[in-house]
Protein backbone atom coordinates (compact mmCIF):
# COMPACT_ATOMS: atom_id res chain seq x y z
CA UNK A 1 0.00 0.00 0.00
CA UNK A 2 2.75 2.45 0.67
CA UNK A 3 5.58 3.42 -1.41
CA UNK A 4 7.52 5.08 0.72
CA UNK A 5 11.23 3.78 0.74
CA UNK A 6 11.09 3.75 5.21
CA UNK A 7 9.58 2.18 7.77
CA UNK A 8 5.99 1.01 7.46
CA UNK A 9 4.27 0.56 10.43
CA UNK A 10 1.02 -1.40 10.61
CA UNK A 11 -1.58 -0.39 13.80
CA UNK A 12 -4.09 -3.54 13.63
CA UNK A 13 -7.68 -2.56 14.75
CA UNK A 14 -10.18 -4.87 15.57
CA UNK A 15 -13.42 -4.89 17.48
CA UNK A 16 -12.98 -4.87 21.44
CA UNK A 17 -9.28 -3.33 20.74
CA UNK A 18 -8.81 -0.90 23.41
CA UNK A 19 -8.52 3.03 22.76
CA UNK A 20 -6.03 3.79 23.98
CA UNK A 21 -3.59 0.57 22.91
CA UNK A 22 -4.47 1.99 19.48
CA UNK A 23 -4.25 5.58 20.15
CA UNK A 24 -1.34 6.44 21.88
CA UNK A 25 0.98 4.41 19.48
CA UNK A 26 -0.37 5.93 16.45
CA UNK A 27 -0.28 9.09 18.14
CA UNK A 28 3.93 8.83 18.68
CA UNK A 29 4.61 6.98 15.99
CA UNK A 30 2.57 10.11 13.54
CA UNK A 31 4.65 12.26 15.40
CA UNK A 32 7.61 10.55 14.13
CA UNK A 33 6.34 10.73 10.64
CA UNK A 34 6.64 14.29 10.65
CA UNK A 35 9.65 14.73 12.12
CA UNK A 36 11.92 12.09 10.24
CA UNK A 37 14.21 11.96 7.84
CA UNK A 38 13.38 8.25 7.05
CA UNK A 39 10.03 8.77 5.71
CA UNK A 40 8.45 6.32 7.67
CA UNK A 41 4.66 5.51 7.03
CA UNK A 42 1.88 4.40 9.74
CA UNK A 43 -1.08 2.41 8.65
CA UNK A 44 -4.14 1.20 10.33
CA UNK A 45 -5.39 -1.96 9.22
CA UNK A 46 -8.21 -4.45 10.09
CA UNK A 47 -8.13 -8.17 9.23
CA UNK A 48 -10.87 -7.25 6.32
CA UNK A 49 -10.54 -3.62 5.68
CA UNK A 50 -13.55 -2.86 7.58
CA UNK A 51 -14.29 -0.24 10.10
CA UNK A 52 -13.97 -1.65 13.67
CA UNK A 53 -15.65 -0.79 16.68
CA UNK A 54 -13.03 -0.14 20.10
CA UNK A 55 -13.31 -1.18 23.22
CA UNK A 56 -15.56 1.75 24.53
CA UNK A 57 -17.37 2.76 21.74
CA UNK A 58 -15.40 4.44 19.23
CA UNK A 59 -15.62 3.70 15.76
CA UNK A 60 -12.42 3.46 13.15
CA UNK A 61 -12.56 2.95 9.37
CA UNK A 62 -8.51 1.24 8.92
CA UNK A 63 -6.80 2.87 6.05
CA UNK A 64 -6.33 -0.96 4.74
CA UNK A 65 -6.98 -4.53 5.02
CA UNK A 66 -4.51 -7.26 5.88
CA UNK A 67 -4.06 -8.30 2.23
CA UNK A 68 -3.54 -5.00 1.21
CA UNK A 69 -1.28 -3.43 4.04
CA UNK A 70 1.66 -4.25 2.06
CA UNK A 71 5.35 -5.35 3.83
CA UNK A 72 5.60 -4.28 7.40
CA UNK A 73 8.63 -3.51 9.30
CA UNK A 74 6.69 -3.11 12.22
CA UNK A 75 3.24 -4.76 13.68
CA UNK A 76 1.66 -3.56 16.48
CA UNK A 77 -1.21 -5.55 18.45
CA UNK A 78 -2.93 -4.04 20.63
CA UNK A 79 -5.02 -5.61 23.36
CA UNK A 80 -8.10 -4.85 25.17
CA UNK A 81 -11.78 -6.75 25.95
CA UNK A 82 -11.37 -8.26 21.67
CA UNK A 83 -8.37 -9.88 22.38
CA UNK A 84 -9.96 -12.55 24.50
CA UNK A 85 -11.71 -13.76 21.24
CA UNK A 86 -8.62 -13.04 18.96
CA UNK A 87 -7.04 -15.67 21.45
CA UNK A 88 -9.06 -18.48 20.67
CA UNK A 89 -9.34 -17.16 16.93
CA UNK A 90 -7.55 -19.95 15.06
CA UNK A 91 -7.39 -18.05 11.45
CA UNK A 92 -6.42 -15.00 13.65
CA UNK A 93 -3.84 -16.82 15.17
CA UNK A 94 -2.61 -18.50 11.67
CA UNK A 95 -2.62 -15.21 10.01
CA UNK A 96 -0.45 -13.55 12.67
CA UNK A 97 2.42 -16.77 12.93
CA UNK A 98 2.32 -15.98 8.81
CA UNK A 99 2.72 -11.78 9.19
CA UNK A 100 5.66 -12.87 12.11
CA UNK A 101 7.62 -14.75 8.51
CA UNK A 102 7.88 -11.43 6.81
CA UNK A 103 7.73 -8.93 10.09
CA UNK A 104 11.18 -8.07 11.35
CA UNK A 105 9.29 -6.60 14.58
CA UNK A 106 6.54 -7.33 16.42
CA UNK A 107 5.00 -5.00 19.30
CA UNK A 108 2.01 -5.55 21.77
CA UNK A 109 0.72 -3.62 24.27
CA UNK A 110 -1.32 -4.89 27.09
CA UNK A 111 -3.19 -7.87 26.53
CA UNK A 112 -1.93 -8.24 22.92
CA UNK A 113 0.85 -9.93 24.31
CA UNK A 114 -1.80 -13.03 25.58
CA UNK A 115 -2.34 -13.46 21.60
CA UNK A 116 1.04 -13.11 20.67
CA UNK A 117 1.76 -16.02 23.23
CA UNK A 118 -1.72 -17.96 22.13
CA UNK A 119 0.04 -18.00 18.60
CA UNK A 120 3.15 -19.25 20.11
CA UNK A 121 5.18 -16.16 19.05
CA UNK A 122 6.25 -15.85 23.33
CA UNK A 123 7.99 -18.83 24.03
CA UNK A 124 10.93 -18.55 25.79
CA UNK A 125 10.63 -15.02 25.85
CA UNK A 126 11.19 -11.89 28.70
CA UNK A 127 7.61 -10.23 28.47
CA UNK A 128 5.68 -7.97 29.72
CA UNK A 129 1.55 -7.28 29.65
CA UNK A 130 -1.36 -5.45 31.82
CA UNK A 131 -0.88 -6.23 35.65
CA UNK A 132 -4.28 -8.08 36.07
CA UNK A 133 -3.27 -10.61 32.93
CA UNK A 134 0.10 -12.24 34.25
CA UNK A 135 -1.35 -15.32 35.47
CA UNK A 136 -3.43 -15.31 32.14
CA UNK A 137 -0.43 -15.00 30.18
CA UNK A 138 1.71 -17.83 32.04
CA UNK A 139 -0.84 -20.40 31.02
CA UNK A 140 -1.26 -19.67 28.10
CA UNK A 141 3.06 -20.21 27.42
CA UNK A 142 4.72 -21.58 30.97
CA UNK A 143 7.79 -21.04 29.14
CA UNK A 144 7.47 -16.91 28.60
CA UNK A 145 9.42 -14.99 31.42
CA UNK A 146 7.38 -12.29 32.75
CA UNK A 147 8.51 -9.11 33.72
CA UNK A 148 6.23 -7.25 36.67
CA UNK A 149 8.29 -4.43 36.61
CA UNK A 150 8.87 -3.16 33.20
CA UNK A 151 6.56 -0.75 31.36
CA UNK A 152 7.98 -2.87 28.34
CA UNK A 153 10.17 -5.28 27.40
CA UNK A 154 12.58 -5.29 24.24
CA UNK A 155 13.52 -8.87 23.28
CA UNK A 156 14.79 -7.82 19.96
CA UNK A 157 12.47 -8.58 17.63
CA UNK A 158 9.90 -8.75 19.83
CA UNK A 159 8.75 -5.92 22.13
CA UNK A 160 5.68 -6.21 24.46
CA UNK A 161 4.48 -4.00 26.90
CA UNK A 162 2.26 -3.17 29.87
CA UNK A 163 -0.83 -1.87 29.66
CA UNK A 164 -2.29 1.51 28.45
CA UNK A 165 -0.20 4.47 28.74
CA UNK A 166 2.97 2.23 28.71
CA UNK A 167 1.83 1.66 24.66
CA UNK A 168 2.70 5.32 24.68
CA UNK A 169 6.26 4.85 26.16
CA UNK A 170 6.78 1.66 23.99
CA UNK A 171 5.97 3.60 20.92
CA UNK A 172 8.80 6.24 21.66
CA UNK A 173 11.43 3.64 22.55
CA UNK A 174 10.65 1.89 19.01
CA UNK A 175 11.40 5.70 17.76
CA UNK A 176 14.35 5.50 18.99
CA UNK A 177 15.75 1.75 17.95
CA UNK A 178 14.51 2.59 14.74
CA UNK A 179 15.91 6.09 14.02
CA UNK A 180 17.05 7.88 17.50
CA UNK A 181 17.17 8.64 20.59
CA UNK A 182 17.34 12.78 19.72
CA UNK A 183 14.42 12.01 17.42
CA UNK A 184 12.36 10.39 20.17
CA UNK A 185 13.56 13.03 22.27
CA UNK A 186 12.14 15.51 20.06
CA UNK A 187 8.69 13.75 19.41
CA UNK A 188 8.50 13.20 23.05
CA UNK A 189 8.84 17.21 23.83
CA UNK A 190 6.49 17.76 20.74
CA UNK A 191 4.34 15.85 22.55
CA UNK A 192 4.63 17.51 26.45
CA UNK A 193 4.75 13.67 27.48
CA UNK A 194 6.57 13.84 30.55
CA UNK A 195 7.12 10.15 31.89
CA UNK A 196 8.77 9.33 35.38
CA UNK A 197 12.07 7.93 34.12
CA UNK A 198 14.08 7.73 30.62
CA UNK A 199 12.44 5.79 28.70
CA UNK A 200 14.54 6.10 25.44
Amino acid sequence: MTTNAGPHIGILVFDGAEELDVAGPFVVLSAWVARSALQPTVTTFSRDGGGVRLAHGLRVVPAAGADDVGPLHLLVHPGGIGAGALRADRSHLEWLRSARTTTPLVASVCTGALVLAAAGLLAGRPVTTHRDHYDELAEIDPSVVIDTEARYVDDGDVVTSAGGVAGFDMALHLVARLESRAVAQAVRDDLRHEPGADLL
